[in-house]
């Protein structure tokens, strides 16, 4: 059952890598960087889902299955979700903010690598003060999310500024799924077992990593179509 879930997986991403290529094909006025990134997140994530679905990307470490292909593809996705969030902050602004994309990604950088330690630690007290430090770091990252990032956001015109708004909130919401099943998982208390907790990671990824995008670029896109976005 695991198995025919990772498959799932990969034919989901597939599918949004087609449907990204096809829109990028008809623009409507959204930069292809963000076409790029949305591409680019699919085609990663789908990789690496491939391995796990072939039997690799996994080891025993702790007493539990750890899936660390899982890790490779979160060390690229989350980075470019948050990439894809700034350009839509920040697409009719000039000039590049370099010193929020910095803070951002090295803050997710911190919840990374303080999510994978965890879980490769044996000792429940450090295991557990990983996690926490991990996630002081999430509510970190949000504060810049809804924070400086949403300052910029505000000063673009209103449709561009409520677009930002929707993707903003739904990215905090999905990525709420991320340590709260690590929590309930093997790693965590094991109130669900690893295939039950790769079949949450599975849906929750799909619609983080197509369905957000979906959402982001469709609404840009419907924006041009009204006449309301503007490439710089």
């Amino acid at each position: 059952m695991t198995e025919w879930w990772l498959w799932m997986y990969v034919a989901a991403m597939a599918s949004g890598v087609v449907l990204f290529s096809r829109w990028r094909a008809d623009p409507r006025g959204v930069p292809p960087s963000e076409y790029r990134v949305a591409i680019a997140v699919p085609l990663w994530s789908g990789s690496w889902y491939l391995v796990l679905a072939l039997g690799g990307g996994r080891a025993e470490v702790a007493g539990h299955t750890l899936y660390w292909a899982r890790y490779v593809d979160w060390a690229v996705t989350s980075p470019l979700l948050l990439v894809a969030l700034m350009l839509t902050a920040t697409h009719s602004l000039p000039g590049r903010r370099w010193g929020l994309a910095g803070a951002l990604t090295g803050t997710n950088l911190v919840v990374f690598v303080c999510g994978l330690t965890a879980e490769l630690a044996a000792d429940a007290t450090i295991r557990y003060t990983l996690f926490t430090m991990g996630v002081l770091a999430f509510l970190g990252l949000y504060g810049l999310i809804w924070g400086p990032l949403r300052t910029h956001a505000q000063r673009q015109p209103a449709g561009i500024a409520a677009v930002y708004t929707e993707a903003a909130l739904l990215l905090s919401v999905l990525w709420v799924g991320y340590p709260l099943f690590w929590m309930i998982g093997p790693a965590g208390v094991g109130l669900v077992g690893s295939a039950t907790t790769s079949l949450l990671y599975v849906l929750l990824s799909i619609l983080t990593k197509v369905g957000w995008s979906i959402l982001d670029l469709g609404r840009l896109r419907a924006l041009s179509d009204r006449g309301h976005l503007t490439v710089v």
